[in-house]
C-alpha cells in the first residue's frame, strides 16, 4: 500500500474519516464475531442507555512509523485491560483483552497507508470506546452494547517544539473518592468541560485538580497525569486511588528507574510542597509530556527552575528514551512494542 497523499508536517490534531473502522455488537449475553467495516455512522434509538445514562468508556494510544520502517504500536495490552476494567465498573460487559489487540491490529493493519511516515512527527490516534446501544428508560445498565474502534492521523502535539505552559489550581472537583476517576470514562471527561473552559477563558492551559476530601493534595488534570522532579532531580509521582492509571505515567516510571537510574517516589504529594520541585510536566499519550513552567494557585504562582523556554534537563532526558523507545531508535522493554506490518 501506497502512502495517502498528505502533508505529514502540517496536519492537526483533528478528526479524520478514514478507510476502516472496526464494530463488535453485543447481544444476548456475548459479543459477537465482529470485523472491519467501512461505513463510519451509527445508528441507534433515542433512548439508547449511552443517551440517557452516560454508559461509556474510551481508550486512546497510537501507531507509529518507527526507524525501520515498521508500524508499531506501543503496549496495547495495558490500554486493553484498562477498557476491561473501565467496563466492568460501568457495569458494561468487557470486551476481551485478547480481542481488543487483535482489533487495534486488524485496524491499523488496514489503515496502513493512513500511517504517517517516520521523521513526520505525526501518528496514527487510535481511538477504541464502548457504549450502551439499547434502549433503556428505568435507571439500570443496558443489555446491548457495541464496541467500536477507529484511527485518524493526527499532527505533533507541539507544533515546533514543547514550549512549557501555565496551569492553575482548580476550584472543581475532578473525581469523589471511591467515584469514578480511576476508569477512563466518557463521563469524567464531560465533568471537566467546564472547567476547562473557564480555566482556557482565565489564560491558563489546564486544570490541576486537587484531591476533594481536604483539598491539599495534587491529584491529576483534566486529561494527563502529573510528575515532578525534585530538588536532587529525582522523579515524584502523585499517588491516588481516583487518579487514572495513565500507560505513558507507568511507562515514564520505568524509563526513570531502569534507564536513566533516577529514584522514583510514587506517593501522596502535598500542594504545599510542590514549590520544592524543580521540574513539572504533565503525561499522556497526546503530547507525551507537556512541560509546566507555572502554577497558579489564585493568584499566587509557583514558578518552577526550569523556566519557561524549555523543558527541564530530566523531563527532556525521559521525553527523549520513551519517545526513542516509541519509534525504535533505543530498544524497549519486552512486550512493550506491538508489530504490526
Amino acid at each position: 500500500m501506497s502512502k495517502k497523499d498528505i502533508d505529514w508536517g502540517n496536519i492537526g490534531f483533528e478528526y479524520v474519516v478514514t478507510d476502516k473502522r472496526y464494530v463488535s455488537n453485543y447481544k444476548d449475553g456475548a459479543w459477537d464475531a465482529g470485523g472491519l467495516t467501512s461505513d463510519d455512522k451509527i445508528t441507534i434509538s433515542e433512548d439508547a442507555g449511552v443517551l440517557q445514562y452516560s454508559q461509556s468508556c474510551f481508550e486512546g494510544l497510537k501507531a507509529y512509523t518507527t526507524k525501520d520502517g515498521h508500524i508499531v504500536c506501543f503496549r496495547p495490552d495495558l490500554n486493553a485491560q484498562r477498557m476491561y476494567d473501565s467496563a466492568k465498573r460501568l457495569e458494561m460487559p468487557p470486551f476481551p483483552v485478547d480481542r481488543f489487540i487483535d482489533a487495534v491490529h486488524q485496524v491499523v493493519a488496514a489503515n496502513a497507508d493512513w500511517v504517517p511516515p517516520y521523521g513526520s512527527g505525526a501518528t496514527l490516534y487510535i481511538r477504541p470506546y464502548m457504549f450502551a446501544s439499547s434502549p433503556v428508560i428505568g435507571v439500570k445498565p443496558a443489555d446491548e452494547y457495541q464496541f467500536r474502534i477507529f484511527v485518524t492521523p493526527v499532527g505533533p502535539y507541539f507544533k515546533g517544539g514543547a514550549k512549557p505552559i501555565v496551569v492553575k489550581i482548580s476550584d472543581f472537583d475532578r473525581a469523589a473518592p471511591r467515584g469514578t476517576g480511576h476508569i477512563k470514562a466518557g463521563l469524567n471527561y464531560a465533568m471537566s468541560l467546564h472547567a476547562i473552559v473557564t480555566a482556557h477563558a482565565e489564560g491558563f492551559a489546564e486544570n490541576i485538580y486537587l484531591d476533594p476530601a481536604t483539598r491539599t493534595k495534587i491529584e491529576e488534570t483534566g486529561g494527563a497525569n502529573i510528575i515532578f522532579v525534585d530538588k536532587d532531580g529525582n522523579l515524584v509521582v502523585p499517588k491516588s486511588d481516583s487518579i487514572l492509571p495513565s500507560i505513558t505515567r507507568r511507562s515514564i516510571v520505568h524509563v526513570a528507574e531502569k534507564y536513566l537510574g533516577l529514584k522514583v517516589a510514587e506517593r501522596e504529594v502535598l500542594l504545599s510542597e510542590v514549590p520544592n520541585f524543580k521540574e513539572c510536566g504533565l503525561c499522556g499519550t497526546a503530547a507525551v509530556i507537556s512541560p509546566v513552567g507555572k502554577i497558579n494557585d489564585h493568584g499566587k504562582e509557583i514558578a518552577f527552575a526550569s523556566g519557561m523556554e524549555k523543558m527541564g534537563p530530566v523531563i527532556q532526558k525521559l521525553y527523549d528514551t520513551l519517545t526513542g523507545i516509541q519509534m525504535g531508535s533505543i530498544e524497549a522493554p519486552e512486550g512493550w512494542i506491538h508489530k504490526v506490518e
